[in-house]
Parts: structure tokens; C-alpha cells; sequence
């Protein structure tokens, strides 16, 4: 099977649902919109077969670890979203595939790597992937993680490599690395969205300091 950019790749049990009420998400949706505004997220008629890219969440503070506000699929077009283009993750389980969500709109195609990241540290309480071709062309010069370039995006196995990379690098300190096996993406996170948003934006300037010196 080829895999298409921004398709759900999980199986999803999908509960429709009233949207999440707007005062949670406004942080959230500031840095969404500043991510979009920097073409960090967005939609391009030339790029990845005209497909949204791009997504954030944060971890929803209740009794089940496994609960998250993810922004929906295919909304990378929009430069702002409302409460009804964020879905509620409700459990995931990258063994079996699986994603049991609710709201007004599915969620986004990156839920299981997002899930896994803040099941494998309780100190992440935000997660951000986005595409920036300068910082994955510039991913291993500049220091940053990077998957196996066999791992596909929203797959089981590139839960197994969030994983990984925790394990083996300094992924947890640097709270950025780079998804060798789709284009452009990179994943940044953090305690908060303000956290990974300046993170991502840092090696965004280093990454195209590197491009310039290199030219």
C-alpha cells in the first residue's frame, strides 16, 4: 500500500461529539496559527500532492494519561481553526493500530506519534509536527534526531522509534527530532505549546543560518 501525505493510516473509532470548549485551546491555537503564519503548517497546491500538513496538541490534564486535544485532519489549510476543528483523543494503542477519538472532526493522521510521545514522558504536555524543509535537509548537521528513513509517519512503527530515540539520543533534552522517513517533518515538544513552539523556531534559524553558510 502507498502511503499518502495527511491520511489516516490507524484504525479509528471515531464518537461524534460537541466541540471542546474554546478557552482550553486558545494557547494552543495562538502558536497554530503562528506556526501556519510561517508556512511551518499549511496546505500548498505543489507540495506533498496538495495535502494539508502540519498538527499540535496538548495533553488533556485529567485522570487517563492517554487523553489529548489534537487538531483535526486535513486542516492545514486553514490560517486559524476553531474548537470544532480540534478532536479529543480519548486512548490509543499503537500495538493493535488503534485510535479512539471524539469530536466534531477526525483526528489528525500524526495521533499515534503524538500519543506516544506523551506516553513515553509525563513531562511533555505538548507536541508539535510540522514541515520545514531546511530544518530536515539540515536535521544531522545541526544536531537533531533523526527516525529511521524506512519508518513511515502514523504508523505503529514510528511509535516504536519515539521510543527508540528516547533510549539512545539526547531527543528528551533537545525536545525536537526529525522524521527520516517523511518528508520535511519534524516533531518538537515540550511542557507546554509555548515551549515546543520556541523550540522549533530556534533550530528553524539555526537550520537556515546553516543553509546560508553552505551556499
Amino acid at each position: 500500500m502507498t502511503l499518502r501525505e495527511g491520511v489516516v493510516q490507524f484504525n479509528l473509532t471515531f464518537l461524534p461529539a460537541d466541540p471542546l470548549p474554546e478557552a482550553m485551546l486558545r494557547s494552543l491555537n495562538a502558536w497554530r496559527q503562528i506556526l501556519h503564519r510561517i508556512g511551518l503548517i499549511g496546505q500548498e497546491p505543489h507540495r506533498y500532492g496538495g495535502l494539508g500538513f502540519g498538527n499540535v496538541s496538548i495533553r488533556l490534564e485529567s485522570g487517563n494519561p492517554d487523553s489529548f486535544i489534537i487538531s483535526g485532519t486535513q486542516t492545514g489549510s486553514m490560517d486559524r481553526l476553531f474548537p470544532e476543528h480540534y478532536a479529543l483523543v480519548k486512548t490509543f494503542d499503537p500495538a493493535t493500530n488503534s485510535v479512539v477519538a471524539e469530536g466534531v472532526v477526525r483526528p489528525s493522521s500524526e495521533s499515534l506519534t503524538h500519543g506516544s510521545l506523551y506516553r513515553v514522558s509525563s513531562a511533555i504536555g505538548a507536541v508539535i509536527h510540522a514541515h520545514s524543509p531546511e530544518i530536515w535537509a539540515q536535521a544531522e548537521s545541526i544536531g537533531i534526531p533523526v527516525t529511521h528513513r524506512d519508518v513511515r509517519y502514523g504508523t505503529p512503527a514510528m511509535a516504536d522509534e519515539v521510543c527508540r530515540l528516547f533510549q539512545n539520543t539526547p531527543v528528551n533534552i533537545l525536545k525536537i527530532f526529525a522524521m527520516g522517513g517523511h518528508e520535511d517533518g519534524i516533531v518538537s515538544f515540550g511542557s507546554s505549546i509555548e515551549e515546543a513552539g520556541l523550540t522549533i523556531v530556534r533550530y528553524l534559524a539555526l537550520a537556515t543560518a546553516k543553509g546560508v553558510d553552505t551556499q
